[in-house]
C-alpha cells in the first residue's frame, strides 16, 4: 500500500518481496536464519550470550511451528491446512511422533480425572 502505483508485484503472490513487490532471490531468505543466529551468538559489541542459539535452517522453523501447534492440541487438519498439506494424512505421517506424545499426555489427563472422580 505504501508503494502505491510503484507496486510491481502481484497481490498475494510471493511471501517475501522487495519493498516494491518484486520477488527476491530465494537464497536471501534461506540464508537469513544463519546470519541472525551468528549475529546473536557473536555480537560485534558486548559479550556473547551465555547460551548461544543452536544452528537452525529456515525449514526448521516450519517444523517448530507445526510441532508447537500439535503439542498445544491444535487439530491435525488445522495444522495441515497451515502447512499447505492437501491431505492431513501427510501431516500425520511427518509428525506421528508428536501426535503420539500428545496422545500419551491426553491419556495421563484422563487417568488423573478418573482417579480424582
Amino acid at each position: 500500500m505504501l508503494a502505491g502505483d510503484e507496486w510491481r508485484g502481484e497481490k498475494d503472490c510471493h511471501v517475501f518481496t522487495t519493498g516494491l513487490g518484486e520477488p527476491i532471490y530465494p537464497d536471501t531468505v534461506t540464508a537469513l536464519p544463519r546470519k541472525l543466529i551468528n549475529a546473536y551468538n557473536h555480537p560485534k559489541e558486548g559479550r556473547p550470550p551465555a547460551e548461544p542459539l543452536p544452528y537452525a535452517r529456515l525449514h526448521d522453523l516450519r517444523h517448530i511451528h507445526a510441532t508447537t501447534l500439535l503439542l498445544a492440541g491444535v487439530p491435525v487438519h488445522v495444522v495441515a491446512a497451515r502447512l499447505g498439506h492437501a491431505d492431513p494424512a501427510i501431516t500425520l505421517r511427518v509428525y506421528a511422533h508428536v501426535v503420539r506424545s500428545a496422545e500419551t499426555a491426553a491419556a495421563d489427563v484422563f487417568a488423573k480425572a478418573i482417579k480424582a472422580a
